[in-house]
Formats: C-alpha cells, sequence, structure tokens
C-alpha cells in the first residue's frame, strides 16, 4: 500500500489508508483544561488545549501528531489542486543567499521582517520569507525558449518572518508553513492567463475545506506587481476587513476598496467664514460637539513629509504635505503612497516641522495662514464639501464656514486617501459597501517583470530575442489554515472541525470497553470496517470515564462520534452524534456502519 501511494502523488492523504492501527492508547492525545495565560485568540487557546500545537518559542510552535495530522489534511487538498491545476511541485532551500536577494533589491528594501544571517565565511544569507529569487534563479537557467512555456513551479515549505510581535498562534507565527507557487509566460497575455487558473485553482482548493470566504481584490503590498487577490476565511476575530457590495460581486479588503467620490457638484457657499473661540477642543468630534454640528461638517488635518536625498544619501530637501479628510473618516496609508509625489515613501511630519509651517502644534490645524507653503491634498469627499470646519493654526481656535474658491485655492491633488465605510455607495455603482472582519489565507498576484527584469531572467521568443519572463506568485498559509478554521468553527466545548481537515473523521468512543467483552467486540468491529471502507477512524480503547472521553474528543473538534455501550447493546441500539449536534442519534447496530459512511458522503 505505501509503494502504490507514493506513485499517486495527486490522492488526498488519508492516515488510514497508510497506517493499520490508530487507536487511542498508541496515539499522543495531550489535551489541557486550561490555555496558556499568552493564547490571546480562540484557535490559540484551543490548538494549545487540544494538543495540536506546543509553543518552543516566540511565534515558533511544534506542531504536535493531532495538529500535524490536520496540516498534511490540508497540504493533500492544496497539493491536488495545484497539479490538477498544471504546476509542477519542487522545494527550494530555506537558507538563501544574499546576493540573489541583492539582485531583485529586497536585501536592502525589505524590513527587519527578513532574517538575514552570516555564514562562517561572513557571506550574507537570508531566512526565506518567500521565494521569488530562487526560483526567477531556476527560470533563468533551465527556461530558454518560449517553446517550455508557460510554467508553474510550487512548493509547501517552510518560512520565517522575524515578526516584531508574534501572537495569536499559528495566526502570526514567525516560522510556518506556506504553499508558494510561481508562474513563467512569454507575454502578458498569457500570464493573466496563468493568473485566472490560478483563481480557479484556489477557489476549488477552498470549496474544499468547507470554509466560508470570500476572494477580494488587494493591493499587492510589499510583493509588487498590479493585480492581486485576496482569500479571506470569515470570522468575527480576523484581524481584516474585507468590503463587499450588498448588490452585486464586488469585493475588496480594506487597503484596496475604492471610495467614490459624492456625486453632484459641490454646494455653493452658505456661510461667511468666522473664526470661533474652540477652547481645550483639539479633536473633530470635540469641536462638533461644542458647536452642536455633525461630525461629518468638521475636516482633519493630517502632516506628512517627503525627503529628497543628494548624492551622498544626505536629505537635502523637506516638503511637507497637508492631508484633509472629513471629521469622521480615517487615512487610508496605502492609498496615500500612491498618490504622486508620496509614491516614493513618506512620514508623519516632526512637531518642529508642523510648528514650522502651521505656527501651532497638532490639534488646531488647517489649511488657511499658514507661516509656509505646503502641498495640499483633499480626499475626494473633503473637495466636495462646503461651510466645513477646520483648524485655525492658533490654538483654542477654529474656523468655520470653510469654502473652496472663495476663502482658499483649489487644493494641489484630490485623491480616494480615505479608508471607506458601511453605507458608502459600491464603486461598481450597485448597491451599498459592508464590512465584515476575515482572515487572510491565501494570495495571488500578477507581477509581470518586475523580479525577471531585476535579476535578467529571460528567454528567447519566436523571433529570437530575449525577452523577460512575465510572472506570477501565488500562496496559501498551509498553517494558518487550521487556525482560521477553527476561529471560524467552534463552540464553548471546543473545535469543530470541517470533516475535509479534521485530524480524525470518525471516533469511536466504547463505554467501559475494559469491563465489557460485548462493547469490546462491537467497537473493534465498527472499528475494523470503518477502516477498511477507507475511513479515517481513531478507537478510543483508553478506558476513561464517559465524561472525561467526550470531552476531550468535542475539545479536540472530530466531527463524526460513535458511542457504543452496554445498555445500547442490549437493545441493539447504538449512539451517533455529529460534533454539532445537541443529542445523539440512536441508530440500530447493524446499520451502524452504513449510516456513517452515508453521513460522510453527505
Amino acid at each position: 500500500m505505501a509503494g502504490k501511494w507514493a506513485q499517486t502523488p495527486s490522492a488526498v492523504w488519508n492516515p488510514s489508508r497508510r497506517c493499520l492501527q490508530m487507536k487511542a492508547s498508541q496515539f499522543l492525545i495531550s489535551t489541557l483544561k486550561e490555555a496558556p495565560a499568552d493564547a490571546e485568540v480562540l484557535s490559540h487557546q484551543l490548538m494549545t488545549r487540544a494538543g495540536m500545537i506546543k509553543k518552543l518559542g516566540a511565534g515558533i510552535y511544534t506542531y504536535m501528531p493531532m495538529g500535524l495530522r490536520v496540516i498534511r489534511k490540508v497540504e493533500a487538498i492544496v497539493r491536488e489542486e495545484m497539479n490538477r491545476a498544471g504546476a509542477i511541485e519542487c522545494v527550494m532551500p530555506v537558507i538563501q543567499p544574499g546576493e540573489l536577494w541583492t539582485e531583485s533589491g529586497r536585501f536592502q528594501t525589505m524590513g527587519p521582517e527578513l532574517l538575514r544571517v552570516r555564514d562562517r565565511h561572513e557571506r550574507d544569507f537570508v531566512v526565506q520569507p518567500t521565494s521569488e529569487e530562487a526560483v526567477t534563479d531556476i527560470a533563468r537557467q533551465d527556461l530558454r525558449s518560449y517553446k517550455q512555456l508557460p510554467k508553474n513551479l510550487y512548493q509547501i515549505q517552510t518560512k520565517f518572518r522575524d515578526e516584531r510581535r508574534p501572537r495569536f498562534g499559528l495566526m502570526r507565527g514567525r516560522e510556518f508553513i506556506m504553499k508558494d507557487a510561481y508562474s513563467f509566460d512569454r507575454d502578458e497575455a498569457s500570464a493573466k492567463l496563468s493568473y485566472q487558473k490560478m483563481a480557479a485553482a484556489y477557489r476549488a482548493i477552498f470549496d474544499r475545506f468547507g470554509l466560508t470566504y470570500r476572494a477580494v481584490a488587494a493591493d499587492s503590498g510589499a510583493i509588487g506587481g498590479d493585480l492581486s487577490e485576496e482569500f479571506q476565511v470569515i470570522a468575527a476575530t480576523g484581524e481584516d476587513a474585507i468590503v463587499y457590495s450588498t448588490g452585486s460581486d464586488y469585493a475588496a479588503n480594506m487597503e484596496k476598496a475604492e471610495a467614490l467620490a459624492p456625486a453632484g457638484a459641490r454646494p455653493a457657499p452658505g456661510q461667511p467664514m468666522t473664526k470661533t473661540p474652540t477652547p481645550g477642543k483639539s479633536t473633530c468630534a470635540d469641536v462638533a460637539e461644542l458647536l452642536a454640528l455633525p461630525l461629518t461638517r468638521t475636516v482633519k488635518s493630517l502632516v506628512l513629509a517627503t525627503e529628497e536625498l543628494n548624492d551622498a544619501g544626505e536629505v537635502a530637501k523637506v516638503q511637507i504635505w497637508l492631508l484633509l479628510l472629513r471629521g469622521d473618516h480615517d487615512m487610508n496609508e496605502v492609498k496615500v503612497g500612491k498618490v504622486s509625489g508620496l509614491d516614493q515613501g513618506f512620514r508623519f511630519a516632526s512637531v518642529p516641522e508642523i510648528i514650522d509651517h502651521f505656527g501651532t502644534r497638532p490639534g488646531y490645524l488647517g489649511p488657511i495662514g499658514l507661516k509656509k507653503p505646503v502641498k495640499i491634498v483633499a480626499d475626494r469627499e473633503v473637495a466636495a464639501m462646503a461651510d466645513w470646519v477646520c483648524g485655525a493654526n492658533e490654538e483654542d481656535f477654529h474656523i468655520t464656514g470653510v469654502n473652496w474658491g472663495r476663502d482658499l485655492p483649489e487644493p494641489d491633488l484630490v485623491a480616494d486617501i480615505r479608508n471607506v465605510v458601511a453605507g458608502d455607495a459600491a464603486p461598481d455603482g450597485r448597491g451599498q459597501l459592508a464590512i465584515e472582519r476575515g482572515i487572510e489565507i491565501g494570495h495571488i498576484f500578477y507581477l509581470g517583470t518586475k523580479y525577471s527584469r531585476a535579476m535578467d531572467a529571460t528567454f528567447l521568443d519566436d523571433d529570437g530575442k530575449p525577452k523577460p519572463f512575465e510572472m506570477g506568485c501565488y500562496g496559501i498559509g498551509i498553517t494558518r489554515l487550521p487556525a482560521a478554521a477553527i476561529e471560524q468553527n467552534h463552540d464553548e466545548r471546543g473545535i469543530i472541525w470541517p470533516d475535509a481537515i479534521a485530524p480524525f473523521t470518525v471516533v469511536i468512543c466504547p463505554v467501559g470497553m475494559d469491563r465489557s467483552e460485548g462493547v469490546k467486540a462491537a467497537a473493534e468491529g465498527l472499528y475494523a470496517e470503518l477502516m477498511q471502507a477507507g475511513v479515517d477512524v481513531i478507537l478510543d480503547d483508553r478506558g476513561e470515564r464517559p465524561g472525561a472521553m467526550f470531552a476531550d474528543w468535542e475539545l479536540i473538534g472530530v466531527p463524526h462520534r460513535v458511542t457504543i455501550g452496554d445498555k445500547g447493546l442490549k437493545d441493539g441500539q447504538l449512539e451517533y452524534q455529529h460534533r454539532r449536534d445537541t443529542a445523539a442519534t440512536k441508530v440500530p447496530a447493524g446499520e451502524i456502519a452504513a449510516f456513517v459512511k452515508g453521513r460522510l458522503a453527505a
């Protein structure tokens, strides 16, 4: 059987096909009544209590046997769908030469999350957080002609990111397992076909996990590229805000979601501009309350700075920017980073810089009465406002009745620089935006030639000329996914696994097996029959009391449970209970195997 398994890499990993016996007395079950004090979220608490992970260091965990079974099932589904989509598996080193990362520019530009090390010869290496550089090096050596394209190489491999504050167990650890894939194509059109093929494969993967998820448009971030989607498991405890339309299939993460400009023309001025005392009121909310105005009439001021460097790398010039947002809106740093002039990097201005340009400390800032010129960027919403309130650049004073054109020039730039809020119009014009929480478990990118050009990775096209590869990259958090599944599927008793990724699909709980030959024979017989049918089943032969035995398996989250006891056997009845059921179902003893297999098929 092991040899046959090895020859069928597309088969889903089923431990029952490889292990002749899987009984609780032979396995390592190490449940805990209490979670460790540093376990902040439910998935961390429950995975620790269920004996699935064990902390070795900050953000570094041992995958215990129970948790490893879940991870292997996740890997098997991912591997099968990647193979089906035509991707080819390989494994790249965890430790990679720093010179490759210097070629791409990321050795310098990636922050401290990139763990850099040196060997005994003082050569630079990195502990890979992802493998664009390594796979591009493979492509430039082995993919020489357009006739070899397209190609997609993937790996399931350990990664390391030196998180500043690792937390939430496997949700934000430093060491983790990821599936990362990389496509190589001859032109943009074929690269986008490869991207769409991966998008379809990802939907097939996440459908099979049995989780509720959304695919959302996303910003490409540090990876680069201009086409990107995240796959988010819906969970109230999720770190990410997911934006979607109530009237269409539009969905995006908060960084990407567009806030439309208000419809219609800007209202005409209706009030005189007036300097108004606001003693001690330095926030928009406090000013609105003092003046008995809605918060939506106020405008907040955020001050940024950009720097120009000379040839020696020293700061030669500092430009101050004033960003204006409606008082109830928040700045979106990703969007700000795409504004012309701010797209090469920015920082928040220092207090001395603010005083130098505005004449006062933060809390009373505004675009009128500046001491020195600044560049003004107005959010789309602010650019359409009339009779608004802003700081007077004097402590304890604000200005009411401010209007563009009449009281100050039009802004230098108008841009979408805010986070959307629930109720905003959807960017596609259909419905309103709603917001829910999610956990990112997958991300796909179209990279273009970002890495191939930087690393001089080319192939010969049909005209005989070298051409850079068009690339895509595609990641799935293998060890994050079980944590996300738990955040979505749990109750007060413990985990509730979907069948596809449960550590065991069925548990047989014999009551008094060590005291009753009848119970023992029935349990062994059912166990053997389900094993023969390929069911991933475990027999709890530990002789535990029923309460302790049930508590363990409810905590661990095995979805299907069969209970066998003397009294039931005398009546010809066994008990079946799904992990989500509130009560057991009595099933004739002779029909229990067929009943369980029917529930699994359903």
